[in-house]
């Protein structure tokens, strides 16, 4: 808020006003400040700010205030202590896992990571003598049998992209700070509406902002939410000296998007539910997985610790690559892309796109089989999506089905 305030404000407010700065002019809406660099009064203020003997603005590959705003706004939502924007949701995840660990250290991981993650863990890090293991993120013994003394930091996603596991974070968390660890979450998929790591005991929540919280496909932008102590100690100086730098108008388009965050996502996991349940038992579906479903493989999980289900939707489709290419194909308002959280629907064959580095060994054993599709849900009219579905289905051959 821009005056102080005794007063703590619910999410959904603090996703239109936490964090506003406003110039002399009082303007409505945040102001973009498209500058590389600040000016000093004089070579004295130039020193005392580089010594952070005085407060401000020294290079905008360090901070900027149209970026501290958006940085302020996502902390006040998810009740963080500090954030730290950054240019994309992987540069997020690089920089929140590689800003704590050095040589001889260790890092336990879920095996079900987005590609790109599971890269970071299991090849970038290894480079610079960081070894790592991967578990069953839903095996809580696995977790607690990888941890070494030497272990520094967990890193797992849930749900999990693309198969929509989800994990006790709470429990993982204990195992974690038990073996003296701290544990990162990807929170992408239930975003900051519907779950709260921090307060189920992650030590820093990630967040690709490019997903929903932009939500309308125009910019790329990440985050790494975290405590003041973790930023100082950690953080502030890697994304300083490494720049993987927000631009001023990508933070200016996330801060826009968080205004309308609470909307877009609970509309988007209202339709999604249901179409879930519109095609659960499809003849065409041979399994179909939404958090929002009573017969979701951890649903009492997700009761306890996710307030909605998601915009996300795993279908599996009979008869493997080649009806799930046939889907996606026939399909007309829902398009075929890699991204998600977008306003408009999205669908797309991970075997082949997101987790096509993965060997085909590595793929079954998560679950993502060539006949997996996962759906973004938008903010259509769900009537229009059933019907998209139903008749793309329906297409499949009877050879198809039977595979």
């Amino acid at each position: 808020m821009t005056k102080t305030s005794s007063r703590s404000f619910r999410p959904a407010t603090q996703a239109v006003h936490a964090g506003t700065l406003r110039s002399q002019f009082n303007e409505t809406s945040e102001a973009l400040f498209l500058t590389q660099g600040y000016v000093y009064d004089s070579a004295e203020e130039a020193e005392a700010r580089f010594l952070n003997l005085s407060p401000g603005y020294q290079y905008s590959r360090f901070s900027n205030p149209t970026v501290t705003m958006f940085e302020e706004r996502i902390a006040a939502l998810e009740g963080a202590e500090a954030a730290r924007a950054t240019a994309t949701g992987m540069a997020a995840v690089t920089a929140a896992i590689l800003s704590q660990v050095s040589a001889g250290d260790h890092v336990v991981a879920a095996k079900a990571l987005f590609g790109s993650c599971l890269y970071i863990v299991e090849d970038l890090c290894p480079r610079f003598g960081i070894t790592s293991t991967l578990v069953d993120g839903k095996d809580l013994n696995a977790w607690k049998a990888a941890v070494r003394p030497n272990t520094k930091a967990f890193f797992l996603e849930s749900p999990t992209n693309p198969t929509l596991e989800v994990y006790d974070i709470a429990a993982i968390a204990d195992i974690a700070h038990a073996g003296g660890a701290r544990l990162v979450v990807d929170n992408v998929f239930a975003t900051p509406v519907f779950q709260s790591p921090l307060k189920l005991g992650a030590d820093v929540v990630v967040y690709s902002a490019t997903k929903h919280i932009d939500g309308q496909g125009r910019c790329l932008a990440g985050v790494v939410l975290c405590s003041k102590e973790f930023l100082e100690k950690h953080l502030q100086v890697f994304i300083r000296q490494t720049g993987p730098s927000i631009s001023p108008f990508n933070a200016w388009v996330m801060l826009k998007g968080l205004e309308t965050l609470h909307l877009r996502v609970e509309k988007q996991s209202a339709n999604a539910a249901l179409i879930a349940d519109a095609l659960a038992h499809h003849p065409a579906v041979s399994r179909l997985v939404y958090p929002g479903r009573p017969d979701h493989p951890q649903a009492e999980i997700v009761a306890k610790q996710m307030t909605g289900g998601s915009s996300l939707i795993a279908l599996e489709v009979k008869g493997g690559k080649r009806a799930a290419f046939a889907v996606e194909n026939a399909l007309e308002v829902i398009k075929i892309s890699n991204n998600l959280g977008d306003a408009k629907s999205l669908i797309t064959h991970p075997a082949t796109t997101t987790h096509q580095r993965l060997k085909p060994e590595q793929r079954a054993e998560l679950g993502i089989s060539d006949g997996l599709l996962r759906l973004s849900v938008g903010l259509e009219d769900p009537a229009d999506l059933i019907e998209d579905l139903r008749i793309a289905l329906s297409g499949l051959s009877l050879a198809d089905a039977a595979e």
